[in-house]
């Protein structure tokens, strides 16, 4: 072990020497760093490396170099502030030219890396590491590094989309980006990431050879929405552009020929894009027959991008979903939400059309929920009134009402109640769904009829009820009379006593904030509570019992509170403040 660190140390002596030698370093601190490098070599050395230790090297070597570029920067313009006061001068300084202490340092830190991952093979978030150090220092070992991370690790798809980008964008090598892409489809044909940035790729690559068409001269569109810019500049100009065909017995026929090849080059990159479009999108509905999320995808890509007959493809995908996913809620939901996904409000459009759309978004929940109702279908369309009156949402930053709509919600409420697909959490959306539009009544009898009925055991509805029902009454008068409390007290005592203490939580607290000023009806919640205890586990929750207890300790003192705390079922489950009671 000794041996192989020596080694290494003594292959980094030239370097240390240049540093010293230019003045990058101070003697004192190249001490310490041999000092320091030693201690990491020998944590490498050990038979089991841990991965914090080459982390650790990597870390310290990028701040050395950081230091290094740091002080070069400084005592380069040092010379240069020097150079402009001797510039009267003959005689002039040599330029700075590179040594070995410019790039030992990065080599040091590949090495490392590479001993790294060579360890933990199976770490993907090293290898991006590593990658991503490659990559922002231009390096020419991201090739190598790439293919050893691809050869351990085929089945990743996150590897081949960035392996792709680097051929790509930094190698501008569209040829072995696509093979890239293609190797990494049929290593991973499951994976809906590769089809789509596939897509993006020939998408793009489409887009750059018709920006460098336009360069070049020729009038053509980019196959993204909305760049007419240059096109419209030329039209508005055209009187600035003189022909250079001077023929006067065709220059009819040429005028209509120059015509028609004119709209077919316009054409031909729509063409290609709308046919990449559709032949990637048929290969992977093949390779992925139940994937509902990456067609929607596949919308989304076709609504950024401009398309010939891009209707069409949009018509096609549409039907293949719903021959394919009719009976899916999934994909109910996204055909409603595409209605209202295309609202432009930064284009300022008009509330007209805006309201038109969120009609036609309600009609095919309504559709949905005569064809499919179920339970999920309709936790979906709750989920998007939700969505749609939050104040965040589009509606209210045009300044729509949705009041309106109310009527869809009513009629898919009813509809859950009478074909049993009310759950607690929709019956709690349904209470809450009157209470915000102001009709305390209307929920306060709605809560009454569910509490009563299918939903007796749902926890949420009885809170939510007995909130209501003190709301009225408070609303009556400003205290409660006696036959209030004991109506509110009944409805407490017959749902707490048939419910378990965890599931009746929020109840116990209402109950204790309510009477807690009513020793009478204190007294006999805590009958109650005892109950509720012994019918419990070991180990249920005594965040109900700390409370009862605490109030005791306030109002009736410590005594009374022991009194309490030792006469129940489970002492020593609860957590008090109060710290643990006395031994008798």
């Amino acid at each position: 072990m000794a041996d192989v660190v020596q080694y290494r140390l003594e292959r980094m002596a030239n370097e240390l020497d240049d540093l010293e030698r230019r003045g990058l370093i101070e003697v004192d601190k190249i001490s310490d760093i041999v000092k320091q490098r030693r201690e990491f070599e020998y944590r490498l050395q050990r038979p089991s490396p841990l991965k914090q230790d080459f982390l650790a090297y990597i870390e310290y070597e990028k701040k050395l170099e950081a230091y290094r570029k740091l002080r070069k920067r400084m005592i380069i313009y040092q010379m240069e502030e020097e150079d402009e006061r001797e510039r009267g001068k003959k005689k002039r300084r040599k330029k700075w030219k590179s040594s070995i202490s410019d790039f030992a340092g990065v080599l040091r830190i590949l090495d490392l890396y590479r001993m790294a991952v060579m360890r933990y093979k199976g770490d993907l978030g090293l290898w991006f590491e590593y990658l991503e150090f490659c990559r922002e220092r231009r390096h020419g070992r991201m090739k190598e590094a790439l293919g050893q991370a691809l050869k351990l690790h085929p089945k990743v798809p996150g590897l081949w989309i960035y392996a792709a980008a680097w051929e790509f964008d930094k190698n501008l090598n569209v040829v072995a980006a696509r093979a890239l892409m293609q190797s990494g489809l049929r290593a991973c044909p499951n994976s809906e990431d590769m089809w789509i940035e596939y897509l993006r790729l020939e998408l793009t690559y489409l887009n750059k050879l018709k920006a460098r068409k336009e360069a070049l001269g020729e009038d053509l569109q980019t196959l993204e929405r909305g760049t007419v810019e240059v096109s419209q500049w030329k039209e508005d100009n055209k009187d600035l552009f003189m022909s250079l065909d001077t023929g006067n017995n065709e220059e009819k026929h040429d005028k209509e020929s120059d015509s028609e090849g004119h709209v077919e080059k316009q054409n031909i990159f729509w063409q290609l894009g709308s046919m990449v479009l559709e032949a990637i999108y048929h290969e992977a509905t093949k390779a992925l027959p139940s994937s509902i999320n990456l067609r929607k995808r596949f919308l989304e890509v076709l609504s950024s991008v401009d398309l010939a007959h891009s209707d069409e493809l949009r018509s096609e995908i549409l039907k293949d979903l719903k021959r394919d996913f009719s009976h899916d809620e999934q994909y109910w939901d996204m055909i409603a939400r595409l209605h209202i996904s295309d609202i432009d409000l930064t284009n300022g459009e008009a509330k007209s059309d805006v309201l038109s759309k969120l009609k036609q978004a309600f009609q095919v929940y309504e559709e949905a929920l005569n064809f499919l109702p179920s339970v999920n279908m309709f936790s979906l369309f709750v989920k998007f009134w939700i969505d749609v009156t939050c104040p965040e949402s589009m509606v209210h930053n045009v300044g729509l009402e949705v009041s309106e709509f109310s009527l869809f919600l009513k009629r898919a409420y009813e509809k859950a109640e009478s074909t049993g697909c009310l759950i607690e959490d929709l019956a709690y959306q349904y209470i809450l769904f009157y209470l915000q539009a102001g009709k305390i009544d209307k929920a306060r009898k709605v809560a009454e009829k569910l509490s009563n009925g299918k939903l007796s055991e749902a926890s949420t509805v009885w809170l939510l009820r007995i909130s209501l029902e003190i709301k009225s009454l408070a609303n009556k008068t400003s205290s409660m009379s006696k036959d209030d409390l004991n109506y509110i007290f009944q409805l407490l005592e017959r749902v707490l006593n048939r419910f378990s203490l965890s599931k009746a939580e929020g109840l116990w607290f209402m109950a204790l904030k309510v009477f807690s000023c009513h020793k009478a009806y204190f007294k006999r919640l805590v009958k109650i509570l005892e109950g509720a205890l012994a019918r419990c586990s070991s180990n249920c929750e005594s965040s109900v019992s700390a409370a009862v207890v605490d109030r005791t300790l306030q109002s009736d003192g410590i005594l009374n509170a022991r009194v309490l705390y030792n006469g129940w079922e489970h002492p020593l489950q609860l957590m008090l403040c109060t710290g643990a009671p006395e031994k008798n």
